[in-house]
């Protein structure tokens, strides 16, 4: 699409991933592998754009989150193995083969039950419970985890864990970290003793690869960092990187007018005017994923050349904004309200809205097209 036609859209700056890609892999061990995180659209990024393009710079594995996501993937051209890291219905396991993806074991029981279900030989990994206790194997029970090795119908190509507090600064979130990854390789090595292969080991997500960079895996698991951000402003790094946000969210002017003092704007009248005021309609709102939240909370957007402010309640597909009166205004001006500037970086509207950078970006709508810089 081209952008004059637009009413809101996302534009991708693919070097600036490239960069972020480069900078990860400065961080990590030489032998350690990116397994590029792309599930929920690519964080709301574009999950095919993404995709040829980290494999285009060489990545050959990807991690989503569902079974429809990886069969999109195989449909649109990416190659190498494709880990589902979430829920797939046993029912759907003939899918899993067809399209050639990896499921991850959730638990025993699980496993057992794809064995029953599956016809040909089916890719898993093996996801590892070292303490967050949301899917997987408990660490101690190795027997159980050796047993999912034993299944004729599986093939086990890796075994994984995930890190609950490896954001964390606390000396008990330090602590609880290296007991997870200590449990993470104990399994490992046990799995070694029993004479099983374990496959590709990873345990590191985002911030896995900032703050615990040197852990002798195979892959890791980059998320929001292969995007350019972090999760949330203020996180204490132990690793220096320079991360280039990919994403700047755009939208155009409707309308413009001017109201008077006393006047108010918007569904439930949550803002009236204090003086005469300079104010624009624009072509986005909270179903294309911009959070109804940020209403009221002095949220600022960009446009031709200085800040603009959200007043009043963010509606379903539009909102209204201050701006300056000596502002140039008209419509079909282009609003930007993630950007690069600081007042509007996702990091900042996050923390605004109570929540992280991870849940704004992949909530953004897929009625927004995206557009390559």
């Amino acid at each position: 699409m081209k952008t004059d036609k637009n009413r809101a859209w996302i534009e991708i700056d693919l070097q600036a991933l490239e960069h972020n890609v480069k900078q990860i892999q400065n961080v990590l061990p030489s032998q350690t592998k990116i397994m590029g995180v792309v599930k929920a659209n690519a964080y709301g990024h574009g999950v095919i754009i993404v995709s040829q393009k980290l494999a285009q710079m060489g990545i050959q594995d990807f991690a989503v989150a569902t079974l429809d996501e990886g069969i999109e993937l195989r449909q649109n051209g990416i190659q190498g193995e494709i880990l589902i890291l979430g829920y797939t219905d046993v029912s759907c396991m003939e899918e899993i083969a067809k399209y050639d993806l990896t499921q991850t074991v959730l638990d025993e029981n699980y496993a057992k039950k794809m064995q029953e279900k599956v016809s040909q030989k089916t890719k898993v990994q093996i996801k590892i419970n070292t303490g967050m206790n949301r899917n997987g194997i408990h660490y101690s029970e190795s027997s159980k985890i050796a047993g999912i090795y034993e299944l004729p119908k599986l093939e086990v190509t890796g075994i994984f864990s995930h890190l609950c507090v490896s954001d964390g600064n606390k000396e008990e979130d330090k602590k609880f970290t290296k007991e997870q990854i200590d449990h993470y390789f104990e399994v490992i090595d046990e799995i070694k003793k029993m004479g099983y292969n374990p496959g590709n080991t990873h345990i590191q997500a985002s911030y896995g690869i900032l703050n615990y960079p040197n852990l002798p895996c195979d892959y890791a698991r980059p998320g929001v960092i292969l995007y350019g951000i972090y999760s949330q402003d203020g996180d204490v790094l132990q690793t220096s990187i320079d991360l280039r946000p990919i994403l700047e969210l755009k939208a155009r002017v409707m309308s413009i007018r001017r109201i008077d003092n006393g006047d108010s704007v918007g569904y439930g009248r949550t803002f009236f005017a204090k003086e005469k005021m300079k104010i624009a309609t624009v072509a986005i709102g909270y179903a294309d994923g911009y959070p109804r939240s940020l209403s009221g909370k002095d949220t600022k957007v960009w446009v031709n050349g200085t800040y603009g402010t959200i007043i009043g309640r963010v509606c379903m597909d539009q909102l209204i904004i201050t701006v300056p009166e000596e502002t140039p205004l008209e419509a079909g001006d282009i609003v930007t309200l993630i950007g690069k500037e600081e007042e509007i970086r996702v990091e900042r509207l996050a923390e605004k809205a109570g929540t992280i950078t991870n849940e704004i970006l992949s909530g953004l709508g897929r009625r927004l097209p995206i557009l390559i810089k």
